[in-house]
């Protein structure tokens, strides 16, 4: 550290660290005190380094799929950092699932992996866990991704992995190190916070056209994605101000709890969305209305407000404001506060979520199963969908009430995420009640993770939807192939005695009323708990008709 000396003018003595000592010190000072994964022979230097590791809590798992999903849960539930470690080859391929949702769900995510000796990378002679380019395949799973040659490096490198993650629209990062590199040692400067770059301010023209543009607008409509989260207080204001209904359809779920008279579940907005005449989209990718609705409003602007400028040219808005929400909202709103009151919208959007509801009814077993689930989980409690009959449902009628309640895997939409992310969504708020909701296929994914939940006490309740089938698949063959069905039924275990052979408590549900008083006393037990629900083959009324539906007449 040149031009830092210490009282006797002499330059102060540095601590010998490995680079395994090094990463694991990295994570400390930045904040996480939790790693995932499972140890192997490439990492041991740095599984040591954690061992030794004050504050970091080790949580291994059955699966690298499923290290790499609790890692995600914990980040997408709390906000905070969610790292996990694997090793390299089979086990950061393994992970992979896992680390493209957390890119497509926007979480601060590192994966911490290695590699093959430093003298043997690139000559393909058939290492130990050898992929021909195993740096490139990190790096095309994740949104920055190195590796450390050498313990020098090693501080800088995490600095800015942390940098990475953590600036601009938060996505995974990938750091690695050659087997033989994590046991080097070298003195260095310990580790620092890292500090990530601000926000980008708004442009001031672009806020006075944005304006201009609201001012115009006698039919607003928000729709928040995940990049709203913490701008909930100007949200809500600007909500109010415009009386602009606010509609989202995974990741933004909460941001203006569903219980406020201007939140509207997608059905209801598909409602209001005939007579739209701007949408406003924050931290969006309005995936709602531009992949699953597919029918613009004649007339229709768009105006969008995103801290990813690359969003503007993905779906080209009218205007488009690059920044963050608390700061383009803050802006908006300080053009707006002296316009005059619009007229209360409270009593339109009422009528829209009774017509919404009222249709949703017939969405059966599902919607009357995701009530039960909804009066019984604490208002605070988290939610984490599934790719399912009963997930995709909840898209459309599960009402949220906070920021990062409602957990889904994004545009991945991978089978089996739901139970393993749950596992980490309840490590990351231990003192909040999770409830996982998954149909047999996804769930058998990661059913060893039932060994994990049980090891360490992680009080998910897994509520598994069985119709001894890949439902969604069984549904398209049938209709679209005429009943020609391929892979699409199962033959399952009897998922109560599976769940207790793990020694887990568990039980069936024979309808709603049954899950009520099941759940209600799983909601009560400090520990994990499996709640089977046996559904007909075939029984399940399709949600698609709400998720795509078809343009209302005049």
């Amino acid at each position: 550290m040149l031009g830092i000396t210490n009282r006797n003018g002499q330059e102060p003595q540095m601590p010998r660290m490995t680079t395994g000592e090094i990463i694991a010190r990295s994570l400390t000072v930045n904040g996480v005190d939790t790693v995932f994964g499972i140890p192997g022979a490439h990492m041991y230097d740095f599984n040591d380094a954690l061992a030794r590791e004050s504050g970091i809590r080790f949580i291994h798992t059955r699966h690298e799929q499923g290290a790499g999903y609790m890692a995600y849960g914990y980040a997408k539930s709390t906000g905070r950092v969610g790292a996990y470690t694997v090793v390299p080859g089979p086990g950061l391929l393994n992970s992979g699932a896992a680390l493209c949702t957390a890119y497509g769900g926007n979480a601060p995510v590192i994966c911490v992996t290695g590699d093959i000796m430093s003298h043997l990378i690139g000559q393909g002679r058939g290492q130990l866990h050898e992929l021909p380019d195993h740096l490139a395949t990190l790096r095309g799973l994740t949104k920055w991704a190195d590796r450390i040659d050498h313990p020098t490096e090693a501080a800088a490198k995490m600095d800015e992995a942390f940098r990475q993650m953590l600036s601009g629209r938060q996505r995974p990062v990938g750091i690695e190190a050659p087997w033989d590199v994590f046991g080097m040692s070298a003195e260095v400067a310990p580790p620092e916070p890292a500090r990530p770059l601000p926000a980008p301010e708004p442009d001031p023209d672009q806020v006075a056209a944005a304006v201009d543009m609201i001012r115009a607008a006698r039919n607003p409509l928000i729709m928040v994605g995940s990049g709203a989260i913490g701008a909930e207080g100007q949200l809500a204001a600007l909500a109010r101000q415009l009386q602009a209904p606010v509609s989202a359809h995974r990741s933004g779920k909460g941001v203006l709890p569903d219980d406020d008279p201007l939140a509207l579940l997608p059905p209801a907005a598909w409602r209001y969305w005939q007579d739209c005449d701007l949408l406003i989209g924050i931290g969006s990718r309005l995936e709602l209305q531009y992949f699953r609705w597919r029918w613009m409003p004649p007339g229709l602007k768009v105006l969008r407000l995103d801290i990813d400028p690359t969003e503007m040219v993905r779906l080209k808005p009218d205007l488009g404001l690059v920044t963050d929400a608390t700061l383009g909202l803050t802006a908006l709103l300080q053009h707006l506060a002296n316009d005059p009151p619009r007229p209360s919208r409270e009593t339109q959007l009422a009528a829209l979520r009774a017509a919404a509801d009222a249709d949703l009814r017939g969405v059966q077993p599902a919607e009357s199963y995701l009530r039960v689930i909804r009066d019984l989980l604490p208002r605070d409690g988290f939610f984490v969908e599934e790719v399912s009959q009963v997930g995709f449902t909840a898209r459309m009628c599960f009402p949220v009430y906070g920021p990062r309640q409602y957990v889904t895997c994004a545009y991945q939409d991978n089978l089996g995420f739901g139970f393993n992310t749950a596992l980490g969504v309840k490590i990351g708020n231990p003192d909040k009640k999770v409830i996982s909701v998954s149909g047999d296929g996804g769930f058998m994914f990661g059913v060893q993770e039932l060994a994990t939940a049980k090891q360490f006490n992680i009080a998910v309740i897994a509520i598994v939807f069985n119709n001894s089938a890949y439902g969604n698949v069984r549904r398209d063959q049938q209709m679209q192939y005429d009943s020609r069905l391929l892979g699409a039924d199962l033959e399952n275990p009897d998922f109560v005695a599976l769940a207790r052979a793990f020694g887990l408590r568990a039980s069936r549900a024979e309808g709603p009323q049954q899950l009520r008083a099941v759940l209600a006393e799983a909601l009560q037990a400090d520990e994990p708990v499996v709640i089977e629900v046996p559904v007909p083959r075939g029984a399940d009324s399709s949600p698609w008709p709400f998720i795509h539906p078809a343009p209302m007449a005049g």
